[in-house]
């Protein structure tokens, strides 16, 4: 199997997929029409990226059959063109969970204490001990937390760690669920903004949660209050962030930003990196030593598999329901050409197979094979496979 690799990856996961039988080509560098040009010239089975943008072009160029991205978010790939041609796309989530909640606790820390600024004055060779003595401190504030899958369960015994209380929103947290989790359940955004003294948002980058942390969520926030983002940029309005900050002092601490360059390093010319109320970092949430061996040994195992059984751990491109309306159960001796037949005949009956099993049973000798269909095969067609083929054993026809 070829793999090209696209952005930086470690060498543990580069000798890993050696091990494994893999041809691999690294070439961290590749961006655009140079991407395009290397999977057309090399052909590989598989690609590896991290930050870099895969697209349609791209998938056009050569024959990919998996592309996964060398960490949790994927929202730099075109997932749907992917799936129109049956490319999958895969991720390694929870890898970094721990080192983004780390990061989340820095940009908390560093804008409680003003350290950049710290750091700043004592290297222009000014001491301003007056100026910098007035943090609020975490202990006894209260934490909310909007999003509360890996990372964001990551934050709540950091929390608990500096004596904070913990309030949480997401979209599919419930009050028992957040019970177990040991934090006060809040049903919106808004309410979690309205009682806490440090937000930190930890969404996944989708349809329905772009901008979602809009103006309604900075006015619920209590003046002064800080705002933490180490998810994607595009789920916060960041015009509306910046109003926030100017009009009422909410502090920002950001790792993503709505315009950041694709590249490892480039021009950064967002207004919003200006702000005096602002603490940023590049995109570094996912960047320990930790978190990328880990993504790495991921990555490998998820290539390993899909190479040794043709199954890709953590897809997510793959149908959570599709057309089918009936599954035609084939309960088969298991010969040669007899599920052939059924699919003729389905086929001459020009109706479209979803889904299909065959599952064998001990000895080899009968099968029973599932077949998800988008519409009712007529009577007459499964009363004539039943009558052409002896070696079926049973058919019927079940709703799905």
């Amino acid at each position: 199997m070829k793999v090209l690799i696209a952005d930086k990856f470690e060498q543990s996961g580069q000798d890993g997929l050696q091990a494994i039988g893999c041809e691999v080509s690294y070439q961290p560098d590749l961006k655009d029409a140079l991407l395009v040009a290397a999977i057309g010239a090399n052909r590989p089975d598989a690609l590896v990226v991290r930050s870099t943008k895969v697209t349609e072009e791209m998938m056009d160029a050569g024959a990919l059959k998996l592309i996964v991205r060398a960490g949790a978010g994927y929202n730099t790939i075109d997932v749907a063109a992917a799936s129109a041609r049956g490319i999958y796309v895969s991720n390694c989530p929870g890898k970094n969970s721990v080192a983004v909640a780390e990061l989340a606790f820095a940009l908390m820390l560093a804008l409680d204490r003003r350290i950049a600024d710290n750091v700043i004055q004592l290297r222009q060779g000014q001491w301003n001990k007056k100026e910098f003595s007035k943090a609020r401190g975490l202990y006894g504030r209260t934490l909310g937390l909007i999003g509360v899958g890996k990372i964001g369960q990551e934050m709540i015994p950091r929390a608990r760690a500096f004596g904070m209380q913990v309030v949480a929103w997401s979209r599919s947290l419930t009050p028992e669920r957040a019970a177990a989790l040991g934090v006060e359940y809040k049903d919106s955004p808004q309410e979690v903004a309205r009682v806490s003294d440090a937000v930190s948002v930890h969404l996944a980058l989708k349809p329905e949660t772009r901008s979602l942390i809009g103006a309604d969520v900075f006015s619920s926030m209590k003046e002064g209050a800080y705002f933490i983002n180490t998810s994607r940029g595009e789920v916060v309005d960041q015009a509306a962030l910046t109003h926030a900050m100017q009009t009422r002092g909410i502090r920002a601490g950001l790792d993503v930003f709505a315009a950041e360059p694709t590249s490892a390093t480039g021009e950064f010319t967002d207004e919003i990196a200006r702000e005096e109320n602002l603490y940023g970092t590049h995109h570094i949430g996912a960047s320990t030593e930790q978190a990328q061996e880990a993504i790495a040994a991921e990555t490998v195992r998820i290539i390993q598999t899909f190479k040794e059984t043709g199954k890709v751990p953590n897809v997510v491109n793959l149908a959570e329901r599709t057309p089918a309306t009936h599954m035609l159960v084939v309960r088969h001796r298991d010969r040669p050409g007899v599920l052939a037949s059924v699919l003729e005949a389905i086929r001459t009956a020009n109706i479209n197979v979803q889904e299909m099993e065959n599952i064998i049973f001990e000895g080899s000798e009968a099968a029973v094979a599932r077949i998800n269909v988008e519409a009712a095969p007529p009577a007459e067609m499964l009363d004539r496979i039943r009558a052409e083929n002896p070696d079926i054993i049973e058919l019927s026809l079940l709703g799905v």
